[in-house]
């Protein structure tokens, strides 16, 4: 399961080995005993990657591999693309754009996606030191 964590200023991908019902199973929990709301609603998430990343051509082939459509690939210049999941958003109220998302792909899918998001930000994270 992929888990994309949105706060105030930032995002976080993470692969959780969970099942994505059991993991929302005990997020719910979680939420009754401490009385907070949890509004639970299919949605999508986007984020970009560089376009020149080592692997985006393995990831490009997945995707047209998966007939489910839980991800889509979509050029937004010549420097990025845009990835888009399909799946579940968690938060407080359907209008916070604090919470988080959750779907679920094959898991070579998942840990390749990940792996190219963390790529991404090791990469960003050099450019700006």
């Amino acid at each position: 399961m992929l888990k994309l964590t949105y706060t105030e200023s930032s995002f976080d991908l993470e692969c959780i080995t969970l099942a994505l019902e059991e993991w929302v199973a005990q997020r719910v929990i979680l939420a009754l005993r401490v009385g907070q709301s949890l509004c639970i609603e299919p949605s999508t998430a986007s984020f970009l990657l560089p376009v020149d990343l080592p692997g985006v051509e393995v990831l490009r082939s997945e995707v047209k591999r998966d007939d489910r459509e839980i991800i889509a690939l979509c050029a937004c210049d010549g420097e990025y693309m845009e990835v888009t999941l399909r799946g579940s958003w968690l938060s407080v109220s359907s209008k916070d754009s604090v919470g988080v998302f959750v779907t679920t792909m094959s898991d070579r899918a998942e840990f390749f996606l990940h792996k190219l998001w963390q790529e991404a930000q090791s990469c960003a994270s050099v450019m700006s030191e």
